[in-house]
């Protein structure tokens, strides 16, 4: 035991409060463990913490990245910085219907700023930053398992002392190594669970360094304790689990700075016993610092409320399937099976998954369902820690029990549906900091093995053998995340009964062009949710594009009956009904979807096609027109507009309409090829030239861009560069229409012109 130096002269009641002197067992006494000096040991935790997940570091984009960030306008520079504390985590407005509620401005600030430096969106710079958070939690978790464990103790000139040094080193090397951490490393959008944690730990040890004896001789300092509710504010910024840090300091407070007995108190507060103070609830300041962490919680709480605004978020039955149960005890029995399955997920993690909701895990709708054994062998685990950390006449043990089972319950309450619907089965992300609490049980663990083990060496190769898998598991799950193929592949065994993972499977095989692979997968996500109408879009879009119409609109008819405010299903049974030439149905079909979505260009470009085929030129110009101004990038729409000009004989507007085009889009070759046959015809044959050489640099095999700029030099008169052009037209596509022909027609000139020479 390392104890305070004194001076000889005996010091007051309140210094010997403030140093927390105190004879009880040390941990580190049974447990066989390496002894590091500290700096060596945060290194070692930092360098394994970034063995485990280094090969995350070069891999794409996956799974909500593309919502939370590539999709995400807060991070482009246009958007003012001031908007970021009104929308949500995706970019939505926190006022809106829709929006998720999931309030975390600083995270998208950081990929804000990740954006800006890169340039631009480059996944590796925000997977280095995400490693990197990760080693800095993992090594700030050697401080913290040091005074969970060890206890809160200081030296005469205030340096924090650390009692377990051992067990601290092996509950940080715990917690960097587990791979239920791996989603939110190696995913970008686990960057909220990164900084949260790290503002939470911050809190914590800014919350220990108030008791730290300061020169008027003070217990402790009220400057750091609002510090630390400071910190737990912005942890909360990071994501919503980061207020739990203020309940777990105020439990700290009690248990470790006032070492309350909590069966003790319990019994005096239903006796009424008076003595109250002996129970330590009355000690010097305890009230006040709670109070303090109470105010500061409750203002953090009111704050977001009103941003956030009064309306909870809008999840849907596959979201979280539980909670939208009718009965009661199904809803209490499937918690608390989703709850054993994430204490699975701590000890065991083997089974992992990017997503555990629809269907992954089907109700227990009987008491006679066999998962119910899982329910009562947490439940059995559970009240046996409790009763120990209650009743056992160790208060060392006493202590560390319930600071585990503290660090492991609390923070996870957010995510329990106890307090509000979430909108997930399981999710690894949301372990990441209750992994603190199992740290602490399994290393209290090992060290009661550790006492009562006669080898100790094969206990502590055990654990070296633990920590070696858990490093591989980190890594293989690394490479998982590096690309969506890989990651929702590896979902297949996990979860072969959630529609989604097939859903996703099916989209990345589609984004390759393995249509018929993609189908598969579509066709087995709807199997498995008959109501899932995103898949249903998907597939009939595919089908479409097979020219398999009839199947294609039963799909999307049934999907926009599903839900009748889906704009895309609805956008594209308008096109299988025009390609049906049923065209008063599509453009019903048109309509609606604009109606449910005000703003969509590729509803009205479209819509646009259909008035062109209908010959309603007017109708077809005005639909395009609002497809440019809801987004003025849209070639389709532009490109279009030129081409219905100018076979209308409309040139000087077609030309008017290509100029405005590429003043907004100036690389676009195509527009640049449109253009450049509306100027070829008013006989500018040179802007005409130089439009369609331009073309032709930017996009060198496309056979047209070569014929007609054949046609242009034919009708200039440069015979011989059109006979260029035409043969090279020909070479790329021997079938091009009309290019034969104008060809021919040049040769038979040439050789007249030849016999006139002759």
């Amino acid at each position: 035991q390392i104890f305070n130096q004194h001076n000889a002269e005996a010091p007051n009641l309140e210094q010997a409060f403030h140093r927390m002197a105190q004879m009880e067992p040390n941990l580190d006494h049974d447990v066989s463990w390496f002894l590091l000096p500290s700096y060596w040991a945060k290194m070692v935790v930092a360098l394994i913490s970034f063995l485990c997940f280094a090969n995350s570091y070069d891999g794409d984009f996956v799974f909500d990245d593309s919502e939370a960030i590539i999709n995400n306008k807060d991070l482009r520079a246009e958007t003012p910085l001031g908007d970021l504390w009104y929308h949500d985590f995706w970019g939505s407005k926190l006022s809106s219907n829709t929006s998720h509620k999931s309030y975390r401005p600083l995270t998208v600030l950081t990929f804000r700023i990740n954006y800006l430096f890169a340039g631009g969106f480059y996944p590796v710079g925000f997977h280095v930053i995400n490693i990197i958070l990760h080693c800095t939690i993992s090594v700030l978790m050697v401080d913290v398992f040091s005074i969970l464990l060890g206890g809160l103790q200081f030296s005469n000139k205030g340096r924090r002392l650390n009692l377990a040094p051992k067990s601290s080193l092996l509950a940080a090397l715990l917690f960097a190594v587990h791979p239920v951490h791996t989603e939110c490393v190696a995913g970008i959008v686990g960057r909220a669970d990164l900084l949260c944690a790290l503002f939470f730990l911050l809190s914590f040890l800014g919350y220990c360094k108030a008791f730290r004896e300061n020169k008027e001789g003070h217990t402790f300092s009220v400057f750091w304790v609002l510090v630390s509710v400071v910190l737990g504010a912005i942890a909360m910024l990071c994501k919503e689990q980061g207020i739990t840090i203020l309940g777990l300091n105020a439990v700290f407070d009690a248990l470790v700075i006032n070492k309350i007995n909590l069966l003790e108190l319990i019994r005096k507060l239903l006796y009424k016993d008076k003595a109250l103070e002996n129970a330590g609830l009355l000690r010097k300041g305890l009230l006040f610092r709670i109070t303090l962490l109470m105010c500061g919680g409750a203002s953090i709480l009111y704050i977001r409320w009103r941003i956030m605004g009064t309306g909870p978020p809008a999840f849907t039955e596959v979201d979280n399937p539980a909670s939208f149960a009718d009965n009661l005890f199904v809803r209490a029995i499937n918690y608390n099976y989703y709850y054993s399955l994430n204490a699975w997920l701590l000890l065991c993690p083997w089974w992992l998954c990017f997503d555990w909701s629809m269907g992954c895990i089907p109700l227990i709708k009987s008491v006679s369902d066999w998962r119910i054994i899982a329910l009562a062998a947490l439940w059995f685990c559970l009240i046996g820690l409790i009763c120990q950390a209650l009743c056992s006449e160790d208060s060392h043990k006493r202590r560390i029990l319930t600071l585990g089972l503290g660090f492991l319950i609390i923070p996870f309450l957010p995510a329990s549906n106890l307090f509000f619907r979430v909108g997930f089965v399981v999710a690894e992300r949301v372990i990441y900091l209750p992994s603190i609490g199992y740290c602490i049980l399994f290393t209290y663990g090992f060290s009661l093995l550790s006492k009562q083990a006669k080898k100790k060496k094969i206990l502590a190769v055990a654990v070296l053998g633990i920590l070696l898998i858990n490093v591989m598991r980190c890594a293989l799950r690394s490479s998982q995340w590096r690309s969506e193929e890989q990651l929702f592949r590896s979902a297949l065994s996990v979860c072969p009964l959630n529609a989604k993972v097939h859903y996703n499977v099916g989209k990345n095989l589609a984004d390759k062009g393995n249509q018929s692979a993609a189908i598969k997968y579509y066709r087995e996500a709807v199997r498995l949710n008959p109501k899932y109408v995103h898949a249903m879009n998907n597939l009939g879009n595919i089908l479409k594009e097979r020219n398999e119409l009839h199947e294609a609109e039963e799909l999307l008819s049934l999907a926009v009956q599903i839900q009748p405010d889906f704009a895309a299903a609805w956008m594209n049974l308008g096109i299988v009904q025009n390609s049906l030439r049923r065209f008063e149905e599509a453009e019903q079909s048109y309509w609606t979807a604009i109606k449910h979505r005000k703003k969509y260009p590729d509803c009205y470009y479209n819509l646009g096609r259909l008035y062109a085929d209908l010959n309603r030129h007017v109708d077809a110009l005005n639909a395009w027109r609002n497809a440019t101004v809801l987004k003025p990038e849209h070639s389709l729409a532009w490109n279009n507009m030129i081409i219905l000009l100018d076979n209308t004989g409309n040139l000087a507007q077609a030309e008017a309409v290509g100029r405005e085009a590429l003043e907004l889009i100036p690389n676009d070759h195509s527009l640049m090829f449109s253009l450049a046959n509306v100027l070829g015809k008013s006989q500018k044959y040179k802007e005409s030239e130089a439009l369609f050489l331009k073309a032709i640099k930017a996009n060198p095999n496309a056979a047209s861009y070569h014929g007609n700029l054949a046609v242009l030099y034919h009708r200039w008169g440069n015979l011989d560069l059109a006979k260029k052009h035409y043969e090279v037209s020909l070479k790329l596509d021997p079938m091009a229409p009309g290019t034969k022909e104008n060809y021919n027609l040049l040769r038979r000139k040439l050789e007249q012109l030849q016999k006139k020479g002759g």
